[in-house]
């Protein structure tokens, strides 16, 4: 019996750690490829003791579901937009969704690699909730079924947003519409009419087919799109310390490789989607792109007293350096 005790002991040693990622993209997205080039490196790395399961396409869980999931155990590691923190009472990550924050991705790694993007991921351990790594999804731009130059042109269209408290002030400031639902229902939502048009970034559009029910898209670059990498905080402590820093060595890695695609990503989405001929991709102006920038600061201004000047300041001064 002793033996046999030391051969199943043997056995359940042996079994694999399991972490569920689970994400609401495509697989062949930025993050849908960095989230399986971290499962790869983690696999390797840690020579079978650790198994990642990833479910893309929100197969487990809608926008709306997955933090809550990851809260509960029922899932162990997320990347979802940044802007879904702020629902949950860290109205401080919104700062990446104000409009003309950033207008570079250099901008956006002095904040996301630096003192405040680690000082924002530790505010989440207070809810269960261990950030890992910021992984960049290009910028924002609108789409609708009418040419969008200025922003006259979306005065009234209904435009899909996700989540975000800054979302709806950016879209209202231009005098849309805005309609909030899960990614993976914004397809049909534009076929049917439901929406007329979209706030997003590139990658999504194109990966998501929306290009096919779209016409126009105007290159507005108005807000940051990004995620951040998070996992299960009481799982990931009970994790071997040695397994944590293998995890977290891979995670790093796979952060340089998504932020990289991302850029090489967005630039292949746009080129895709011209030569599809089934959508028109504007580029504003000068001129354009100050009247874009002009009728979203009462947005600003509004949504600055909820994020807080503290948190804008100590970005504003990230950049700066």
């Amino acid at each position: 019996m002793a033996t046999l005790l030391l051969g199943s002991q043997a056995v359940l040693a042996a079994e694999p750690i399991v972490i569920k990622f689970s994400h609401v993209v495509a697989t062949d997205t930025p993050k849908g490829q960095a989230a399986e080039y971290f499962k790869k490196l983690a696999e390797e790395r840690t020579k079978g003791q650790v198994k990642i399961q990833i479910y893309p396409n929100s197969q487990l869980y809608k926008d709306k579901e997955e933090l809550e999931a990851l809260q509960m155990g029922s899932v162990q590691m997320l990347a979802p937009t940044t802007s879904k923190f702020g629902p949950m009472g860290f109205k401080e990550f919104e700062v990446f969704d104000m409009p003309y924050v950033f207008m570079n991705e250099d901008q956006v790694h002095k904040v996301t690699r630096g003192v405040v993007g680690a000082s924002l991921m530790q505010k989440l351990e207070s809810r269960g909730i261990k950030g890992l790594a910021f992984w960049d999804n290009g910028f924002r731009v609108f789409s609708a079924n009418k040419p969008l130059k200025v922003p006259a042109d979306i005065k009234g269209q209904k435009i899909r947003i996700n989540s975000s408290k800054v979302n709806q002030a950016i879209i209202q400031s231009v005098g849309a519409l805005p309609q909030t639902m899960a990614l993976s229902e914004v397809y049909q939502a534009m076929q049917t009419g439901v929406v007329d048009g979209a706030d997003g970034n590139v990658s999504n559009l194109y990966t998501q087919k929306q290009y096919e029910v779209q016409k126009y898209v105007v290159d507005t670059r108005h807000s940051y799109s990004g995620y951040a990498v998070v996992v299960n905080k009481p799982f990931w402590d009970k994790l071997p310390p040695a397994i944590r820093t293998t995890l977290e060595g891979a995670m790093r890695d796979a952060t340089v490789y998504n932020d990289q695609m991302a850029e090489k990503d967005t630039n292949l989405a746009y080129e895709r989607i011209k030569a599809s001929g089934k959508t028109q991709v504007y580029v504003p102006s000068a001129a354009e792109k100050a009247e874009w920038v002009k009728a979203m600061q009462p947005a600003f201004n509004d949504i600055a007293p909820r994020i807080g000047m503290a948190t804008i300041n100590a970005v504003r001064s990230a950049i700066a350096k």
